[in-house]
């Protein structure tokens, strides 16, 4: 089945990659075929969101549609107040909420907003759980806070943020100050194949999602906005993607991004409760092995497909290179800081919030996918007893 699905998006790529691949906003024949390949793209990702397609911003990617959404806010406050006739000064500025494990492209786009004077920042930091209190976020807000991002899945520990629970705390907020801010963005990059899109019931007003994350979707990004929300265009050079997103779309990379959203859609449970099962195998054996193990994140709101450790008293890249050579590749933190030495700001952010130094903030990352098998799974725990006795001198 799944080879059968990969030659279907392999079609569709050559099909595209092999004609001249015409502009979707040129009038001549070929550029109405690909508006309306566009606009049919556009059409199924708004069905997994149960939103309208004109909610659907095509972008580059997720880094892309973060920056869209929160530089995007920022611009369009100030273009609003300006246009109101306020008097603007320094000590008035737009305020955003945010979290402490966000991914990179959320927390340093607000930390760059906060050093040119642009905005007011509040970081809250996460439970050691690794998932972040409602009520912080509700109390957090104030009469200039125009933005919540939290996202909805962490990439490194997996943790699954309680986004509902923070849509109602906004909607109550705007409800009782009869305001249509702060609105709320979440980072979805993770959600795909695991967790529901549907906008309405999750409450949030943007949300983002990439097809790195999404198995055989190539390199394009999406934002998805309600009407309701004021955003500002951070690129100029075009009026693409009503006049939010300049640059002429890739129809291809376009058409197999909603294909293989919509298929991993309607895989999303049999999938979650397969890897699931071998996920928590797997964490289980690695406590036979390791004792000590330590979970980073707590294991019941989390994704199916992620286990995150640390092995105290080993370097965790040492077991990474070890593991790499045998054909297993895990990670230790976000691949967007992987060649950085300092540890990963997650893990060093719920190690804070247990009281614990920082003497062992290494992790191990297990992402598992659509191709991992219990025999997978088992050469994997195999190695790792292996290494870890090979190298005893550093774990006793």
């Amino acid at each position: 089945m799944v080879k059968s699905n990969r030659q279907k998006v392999k079609n569709i790529y050559m099909d595209y990659a092999s004609s001249a691949s015409p502009n979707p906003s040129s009038i001549h024949l070929q550029g109405v075929g690909a508006k309306n390949d566009l606009e049919s793209a556009r059409k199924m990702v708004a069905d997994v969101f149960s939103a309208r397609p004109d909610s659907v911003i095509f972008t580059s990617g997720g880094t892309e549609s973060n920056n869209l959404a929160i530089q995007g806010i920022i611009l369009g406050w100030w273009q609003k107040e300006r246009k109101s006739g306020k008097k603007l000064n320094a000590k008035y500025l737009p305020h955003i909420v945010t979290t402490n494990i966000e991914h990179p492209s959320v927390l340093e786009t607000v930390g760059m907003l906060k050093e040119r004077g642009q905005a007011e920042v509040t970081i809250l930091p996460v439970e050691v759980s690794g998932i972040v209190d409602p009520k912080k976020i509700r109390k957090a807000i104030k009469k200039n806070t125009v933005l919540v991002s939290v996202m909805y899945a962490n990439n490194e520990i997996g943790t699954i943020e309680p986004i509902r629970e923070i849509a109602k705390e906004i909607r109550h907020y705007r409800k009782e100050n009869e305001t249509e801010y702060p609105f709320f963005h979440t980072d979805a990059a993770q959600a795909p194949n695991y967790l529901e899109l549907n906008t309405e019931r999750l409450g949030v007003d943007m949300l983002t999602l990439t097809g790195a994350k999404i198995p055989e979707a190539g390199r394009v990004g999406v934002l998805y906005k309600r009407k309701s929300v004021l955003l500002a265009p951070v690129m100029a050079g075009g009026d693409q993607e009503f006049g939010l997103r300049a640059g002429t779309e890739s129809i291809f990379e376009i058409t197999k991004f909603a294909k293989a959203l919509r298929r991993a859609e309607s895989e999303r449970e049999k999938e979650s409760k397969r890897l699931l099962g071998i996920r928590d195998y797997l964490y289980k054996k690695i406590q036979k092995i390791v004792p000590e193990v330590i979970i980073n994140g707590e294991m019941e709101n989390r994704l199916p497909n992620n286990l995150n450790i640390t092995i105290p008293h080993i370097p965790s890249d040492l077991l990474v290179i070890e593991l790499s050579s045998r054909g297993i590749m895990i990670s230790e933190k976000s691949a967007c800081k992987s060649g950085e030495e300092k540890a990963s700001h997650v893990i060093v952010a719920i190690r804070e919030k247990e009281g614990k130094n920082s003497g062992d903030t290494g992790s191990l990352r297990f992402s598992l996918g659509r191709d991992t098998t219990k025999a997978d799974i088992d050469y994997t725990l195999k190695a790792l007893s292996e290494i870890l006795i090979k190298h005893k001198k550093w774990y006793h």
